[in-house]
């Protein structure tokens, strides 16, 4: 299993996850402990509730007291006055204390998975990483504040235990002799329902996973008409959500019933033997009553102490997924060393180096070797599967090379800072990236005190400036999610610009015109000239015609350099390359040659 692998988390003891939680609300402790004591206040109020009871009946409606007539319903007002002030006070401090965490987490999550390399990404499901940052960081707001509440709530049961004490220790005991039953559903229940919390954010991710790349793909969808398969794919996943759910809903109707049941049979015994005590004279109806109004009152905390544990180990479930991913010594962000890249590129090594991929066991590179020189224009060509893409990504340090290394001006690229190093190098690929925002801003992109001259400089020589000044809101045009209301010419043409405001000493193009149909390409490629211009250049191209004048030609074959030269040398010694020109400039190739091609790939 990968070590990106995130389906499958560790699972860490409670104690460790109330710890990581608790690491989070450390900095509004004040809040906290001003909520906690506001808590106990709220619970000492409901034991003077339901001991106002025996007052309320004894000295009113027996005695007739005209005193406590005024006194009670006072003291009455003004025990709820109290509650609602710091009830108020706990709910708003520690609600809000919540989204603060909840917003520290999020930004922790999305700046700890934004600086992991790729490799994480290319085995990671878009969908599951955003359930991470979005739904699983929700869930630990939940767990201090759900804390808090729990602590009143023992703190209230603590009281009226207190008060149906006080009020009568026989009854008293008949009452709570069924109170250690109330705590099995609690443990019973709580782990079940972490078990299925667990599995629902699992499942939770999986469907978002789904929903993603359905909606990313729907063009693809349409063409091949699979909405239908799709839908069922997505209705299989729904169902799993509704499955657990149900079982989530069972387990949490089972243990409150259950806690209702135990209570049932204690104020039933109750009232049985305090109705008996009243008649016979032992008792009198104010005691009684303010009993059965604690005994009721006590059932009320002790049932939120239920749903208190339901949603703690839903926040358990959640920080097992958040702080599997913030606390993984597996999942380590990328890092570089401090030095700066000199400026201009004199050179680059290339020194035998091995690379494979971490989900096959075929190198994709083996022992390649390659020199480039400042100014100098290199085209790397070659069937698909050479490895033509994946050298160039391990430039920029995409990937690190399993063996070998590479040197930019005589040192390895490991020694640069990783930043500085990405910033020297420009890479105009196949499949132009432009953010849903502005085409300024698009261009642009990465720089903070780009000047809109320099914008309009870079256009024009990409030979955007002319279309965008056409647009009914120029450079202010919105492109769209990955640049949908552009067209691919377009598309291409703003990344180079966006390129040419980068100025980077080493310039990476990637089938740049492969996919523009003949207009659009030969536009863009005039553009590309401009950008090539005195500048260190490697260029991958299946279409030969654009690289025929590049200064040297790399062929490259199975993760190995074939030959190097310029076109007429290589047509003249590699017949790979000649294969590969022939195929391009006849009009058609024969079964035997495609099967060839094929076979070789």
């Amino acid at each position: 299993m990968s070590q990106y692998n995130l389906k499958h988390i560790e699972h860490f003891d409670n104690r460790h996850l109330l710890k990581r939680c608790l690491h989070y609300f450390k900095p509004h402790k004040w809040k906290v402990i001003i909520g906690v004591l506001s808590a106990v206040i709220v619970s000492g109020t409901n034991a003077a509730t339901a001991y106002l009871v025996k007052p309320a009946m004894d000295n009113i409606f027996v005695e007739k007291d005209t005193v406590a007539l005024v006194l009670v319903p006072l003291a009455f007002f003004g025990v709820i006055l109290i509650k609602s002030i710091f009830r108020f006070t706990q709910t708003y401090l520690m609600n809000t204390t919540g989204l603060l965490v909840l917003e520290r987490l999020r930004n922790e999550m999305f700046s700890r998975i934004i600086y992991l390399p790729m490799r994480f990404f290319e085995e990671s499901q878009v969908g599951m990483l955003m359930s991470r940052i979005l739904g699983d960081v929700n869930g630990i707001r939940e767990s201090v504040p759900t804390m808090v509440m729990a602590i009143r709530e023992v703190i209230t049961c603590i009281g009226l235990v207190g008060v149906v004490i006080y009020q009568d220790w026989k009854l008293a005991i008949i009452a709570l002799i069924v109170l250690p039953v109330c705590a099995v559903p609690i443990v019973h229940f709580g782990k079940r329902l972490r078990k299925l919390g667990r599995g629902l954010q699992v499942q939770i991710a999986d469907i978002n996973s789904v929903v993603h790349e359905c909606l990313s793909g729907v063009r693809l969808i349409k063409a091949f008409h699979t909405e239908q398969k799709e839908f069922k794919s997505f209705s299989k996943e729904s169902n799993g959500i509704v499955r657990l759910s149900k079982k989530q809903v069972l387990a949490s109707e089972l243990s409150s019933r259950i806690m209702e049941l135990a209570a049932g049979i204690a104020i039933s015994g109750v009232l049985w033997y305090g109705g008996k005590q009243v008649l016979e004279g032992t008792s009198t109806p104010g005691t009684f009553f303010s009993f059965v109004t604690a005994m009721i009152m006590l059932y009320e905390p002790i049932k939120k102490l239920n749903d208190a544990n339901k949603n703690i180990q839903k926040s358990l479930a959640s920080a097992e997924r958040v702080f599997g991913l913030l606390d993984s010594e597996d999942i380590q962000p990328e890092t570089g060393g401090t030095k700066e890249v000199s400026i201009p590129l004199q050179e680059i090594e290339i020194r035998d180096i091995t690379f494979t991929y971490p989900t096959v066991t075929t190198p994709a590179l083996k022992g390649l070797n390659l020199t480039v020189r400042k100014n100098e224009q290199v085209a790397l060509v070659g069937p698909s599967g050479s490895g033509k893409t994946t050298l160039v990504n391990l430039l920029p340090r995409f990937y690190d090379v399993d063996t070998g290394e590479i040197r930019f001006n005589g040192i390895p690229i490991e020694e640069y800072d990783l930043g500085l190093l990405r910033r020297s190098i420009g890479i105009v690929s196949q499949d132009p990236i432009l953010f849903n925002m502005s085409i300024k801003d698009n261009i642009g992109y990465g720089f903070d005190n780009v000047t809109e001259e320099q914008i309009i400089e870079a256009s024009k020589a990409a030979f955007a400036h002319e279309f965008i000044e056409g647009l009914p809101n120029g450079y202010d045009t919105i492109c769209g999610e990955r640049g949908v209301k552009m067209s691919g010419g377009q598309k291409q043409r703003i990344t180079i610009a966006r390129a040419l405001i980068k100025d980077p000493a080493l310039l990476i193009l990637d089938e740049a015109t492969s996919a523009l149909d003949t207009q659009s390409e030969r536009v863009v490629q005039k553009a590309l000239d401009n950008l090539m211009q005195e500048r260190t250049s490697i260029v991958i191209a299946h279409r030969l015609s654009t690289v025929l004048n590049a200064d040297r030609i790399v062929v490259m074959h199975k993760g190995e350099v074939l030959d190097i030269g310029t076109h007429d040398e290589l047509l003249k010694s590699c017949p790979l390359y000649g294969q590969l020109y022939k195929m391009q400039f006849s009009e058609t190739i024969t079964d035997d040659e495609a099967r060839q091609i094929s076979a070789d790939e």
